[in-house]
């Protein structure tokens, strides 16, 4: 096999590899269901009944996205295989290496700016009988600390 056949396989491998790999961004919230903090798709619960309580807290939070690693990986092959079509013998070996550095660090530049962080509110609410309950929601409709609240079907509304 001819070096350029060599690179371009080892190229499409790396890629292949990038686009299989474990690593995966959190899912955002569900907004209106119950837990504990920033909850996300589980099924449905028992809570059916109707219960009243107070909003005692709300709080603005983010979800960042972790960064998969594909955008650094993925410019780097491609900077490599670039750089390697660049002069002979150790100048080819040095224009393949700063040509890897170089798309590594434009592929990770690229990534994040791909990637805005998500907004969410997480409402506390202390039910009459003492127990506290959570929601999280992308909009509050109004929504403040102190507000008479329904609880019914996971749902929050205010009462």
């Amino acid at each position: 096999m001819t070096p350029r056949l060599i690179t371009l396989t080892a190229a499409a491998s790396l890629v292949l590899a990038a686009g299989c790999s474990s690593v995966r961004n959190d899912p955002a919230p569900t907004y209106g269901a119950v837990g504990s903090g920033p909850t996300y798709p589980t099924g449905t619960t028992a809570y059916d009944s109707v219960q009243y309580g107070y909003v005692r807290n709300v709080q603005q939070l983010d979800t960042s996205r972790r960064s998969t690693g594909a955008g650094p990986l993925l410019g780097a092959v491609v900077g490599g295989v670039l750089g390697n079509q660049v002069g002979s013998g150790t100048g080819r070996a040095a224009a393949t290496a700063a040509g890897a550095i170089g798309g590594a660090v434009i592929g990770k530049k690229i990534e994040e700016r791909n990637q805005a962080p998500q907004n969410y509110f997480q409402v506390d609410v202390q039910l009459d009988n003492g127990d506290f309950k959570t929601f999280d929601y992308a909009d509050l409709n109004g929504l403040r600390v102190g507000d008479r609240v329904r609880v019914q079907d996971n749902q929050l509304q205010r009462w």
